[in-house]
């Protein structure tokens, strides 16, 4: 008891504030081997600096990337991001600067501690109180003599919250408690020694000691707790409302359905109604085909009596050549199929091909991880065998790596190219052995630069390897997670990361397909972002996930058979409109959520209403076939101003968030000002001036004119309201024109609801 408390006190051998000293005396009279310490301090009264001052600099942000830590460091004052290279901090704060940030003759007034209770003028501000247990850490480590890492200081090995999971009512308050685990065997509570985020604080937010506080409104929400380089994730759920009141069953349920109904239960929501079949088949068309479902098509839908006529129609829709187009253009996104050359402005060649591989392996219903494989593995001549024009883009160690993990593994590891990942545990031992999957991917002919417009030959060269930046050790091929690839001079790297990518211990692979494809069909991924798994991150509706994955993986990794439980399953034929309970909901899918059709598809329903086709400009002055649409251009280097408007991506990145959905100024004014839009009014052979011209009552047209543009009849005082607006203009085709175009700029045409 004498030696804790002798540790304790300052250089004048003043006892600490009560509060502290009464928190030392209950942890010295209960410390044993194996119990847990919460004086924050390692064995023998030693202040170790990795595991007790890494995670104090931690806690008060001086290492974040926004202070310290950052790659430039603050006022000549730099810091390893997180603490993650502890023998650099250490030189930092004891050597640099002519050892002025630490005094082990006086610890109060070494300029480090000066600073931080914000004596001395520091542009961070005051981060602690001289009477708190993080400032007591720093200072006895300063009388300590600042010691340096040691080989045989204990090692954080585990980090332990308690609870893991919780449901907590809404402006209610929960405490955390956190506990390290050494690799000498001892336990120590960290709860007031460690970092939290809530990545949802308008749901729960959460304080410096690991209390949780609920607002008042309902979601999920997650609380990243982080110690010395270890991370621990508590998920939380705070209900909408009355969690005993059942959920109303509803005919035709699937398997996917239970869990569905297991989280609106959970979270005390109810699910808005089921949508009528003119706006299912207007959904399931926009989603499946990229194209508006036409007048005929709508009217056979509904006048269809047979009980399974949704799923013959999801079937006639994935064996459309509409279908195989549109997700074309979505992988053709993913993998930066570019076809623009940022200095050069040329057109380069392959484009069109690459384009028609994925087309046609989606016609086919080629397995994903066949798919993902000869994209992969591809070797040889761009102008012979496709997939090799991904090599294009993706051309540098970077480019490897960070296209493979968000694309395939649904995972952002940029930050670990240069630190360890903040949230989650790639380091960058993990990011250089996934380059070095690539190391040894070789190019024949053409130029180096890859904006030129030339042709290249990939194969796999004999040698090559990575190295680790900071320490220059040679590092292994290995995937994410798992262990070095066994390999000889005659092995090509990528075959062995194809076979892990669709092997059993896989965790990302089948999972990234089935959160990407939800989020296309109901506008948000279980996973949001749906390229960001972590664990700071969680599934909204993990046992729905996990079985979607088990699914896709046993069905052979067949593309449309995930794609049929999807738009097969309740959440997808709900209204968007809310109820009371859901009006909140953007997690839990008790509502279709809204989004505006992408700028191909937008530009391609407005040819299809007014019945006249997009005039696309191809290279060297020449033009794409008469008819052709949208999204059945290779590329994105084909000057259309409306598409760039709309937010068409420049396939820059793997990422699906290029695609840009915002409203925008420019849009409203496009839709106004647009010459094509005005072309396509006003042409001849068009819709447009064949509605003017027929000798249909107007009753009549309207009628045809909503279905054709909405997939709907017109209600009663819809119909009354154009009725009188075109009777009122004398000009019968400008009558037309103007209502057509006003039906055409409506949130119900631009948005697939």
């Amino acid at each position: 008891m004498h030696r804790v408390l002798t540790a304790w006190t300052d250089r004048g051998n003043r006892i600490v504030p009560s509060i502290v000293a009464v928190a030392l005396l209950l942890s010295a009279a209960k410390m044993g081997a194996g119990q847990e310490r919460e004086d924050g301090v390692g064995d023998a009264g030693r202040v170790a600096f990795t595991t007790d001052v890494v995670p104090v600099l931690t806690k008060l942000g001086c290492n974040s990337g926004g202070c310290h830590g950052k790659s430039t460091g603050q006022n000549g004052f730099k810091l390893s991001l997180l603490g993650f290279v502890p023998e650099f901090d250490h030189q930092s704060l004891v050597k640099e600067g002519r050892g002025r940030r630490v005094f082990a003759g006086d610890p109060g007034n070494s300029l480090l501690l000066q600073k931080a209770i914000g004596r001395v003028p520091h542009g961070g501000g005051r981060r602690v109180a001289p009477d708190s247990i993080d400032y007591q850490i720093l200072a006895n480590w300063i009388r300590q003599g600042a010691n340096a890492p040691r080989p045989d200081d204990p090692l954080l090995v585990d980090l332990e919250i308690t609870p893991v999971r919780g449901r907590l009512a809404q402006k209610s308050v929960k405490q955390l408690k956190l506990v390290a685990r050494f690799s000498n065997g001892t336990l120590r509570d960290v709860t007031r020694q460690a970092l939290y985020l809530s990545n949802e604080p308008g749901i729960a937010a959460v304080g410096g000691a690991g209390e949780v506080r609920s607002a008042g409104q309902g979601g999920l929400f997650a609380v990243l707790a982080r110690y010395g380089g270890r991370m621990a994730v508590y998920h939380g759920a705070v209900p909408f409302g009355d969690t005993t009141r059942p959920v109303p069953a509803a005919a035709g349920s699937t398997p996917v359905d239970r869990f569905l109904v297991a989280g609106w239960s959970r979270l005390g929501i109810l699910p808005s109604p089921e949508v009528d079949d003119a706006t299912l088949i207007r959904r399931l068309t926009l989603d499946i085909c990229g194209t508006l479902p036409t007048v005929e098509e709508v009217r056979e839908y509904l006048a269809d009596r047979r009980p399974d006529k949704r799923s013959r129609l999801v079937n006639r829709l994935l064996d459309r050549p509409g279908y195989a187009a549109y997700f074309a253009m979505k992988w053709a996104d993913i993998l930066q199929n570019r076809g623009k050359g940022y200095s050069t402005g040329k057109q380069r060649a392959g484009t069109a091909l690459f384009a028609g591989w994925i087309r046609d392996s989606l016609a086919a219903n080629k397995p994903y991880n066949q798919f993902v494989a000869e994209i992969l593995t591809a070797t040889g001549s761009q102008r012979e065998n496709p997939p090799t024009v991904w090599y294009r883009q993706v051309r540098t160690s970077v480019d490897y790596v960070e296209s493979v993990a968000q694309a395939f593994l649904g995972v952002r590891i940029q930050c670990a190219q240069c630190h360890h990942h903040p949230f989650e545990r790639w380091s960058q031992a993990d990011y250089y052995g996934l380059a070095a999957v690539f190391a040894r991917v070789g190019r024949k002919g053409g130029f180096a630069d890859a904006e030129v417009p030339t042709n290249q030959v990939i194969y796999v060269k004999s040698t090559g390897a990575v190295q680790h930046p900071r320490t220059g050790r040679v590092i292994p091929p290995r995937p994410l997670g798992g262990p070095d690839f066994d390999l000889t001079p005659f092995d090509d790297p990528r075959q062995r990361l194809v076979g892990w990518l669709s092997g059993p211990g896989n965790p990302f692979f089948a999972r990234t397909l089935v959160n990407r494809m939800w989020g296309h069909f109901l506008g948000r991924g279980i996973i949001p972002p749906i390229d960001d798994a972590r664990a700071s991150n969680p599934p909204s509706n993990p046992e729905l996930l996990e079985w979607l994955t088990r699914d896709f993986i046993e069905s052979g990794f067949d593309l449309k058979h995930v794609i049929r439980q999807i738009v097969n399953c309740r959440a997808y034929r709900l209204s968007s409109l809310p109820n009371a309970s859901n009006g909140l909901d953007t997690q839990f899918f008790a509502r279709f959520y809204p989004r505006r059709l992408a700028a191909e598809v937008l530009l391609d329903g407005i040819s299809q209403v007014l019945d006249v086709p997009t005039s696309f400009p191809g290279d060297r002055g020449g033009k794409f076939p008469e008819g052709t649409r949208a999204i059945e251009l290779p590329d994105e280097n084909v000057a259309v101003h409306f598409l760039d408007v709309f937010g068409r991506p420049a396939r820059t990145s793997a990422c699906e968030c290029e695609r840009a959905d915002d409203p925008a100024l420019a849009q409203a004014l496009e839709l106004v000002s647009s010459k094509e839009i005005q072309r396509k009014l006003t042409d001849k052979n068009g819709y447009a001036v064949r509605l003017a011209s027929n000798k249909k009552a107007h009753s009549q047209n309207i009628r045809e004119l909503f279905v054709r543009v909405f997939a709907r009849p017109p209600r009663p005082r819809e119909e009354q309201t154009a009725k009188e607006y075109l009777e009122s203009e004398q000009d019968r085709a400008e009558g037309y024109r103007s209502l057509l175009w006003a039906l055409l700029a409506t949130n119900e045409f631009l948005f697939n609801h």
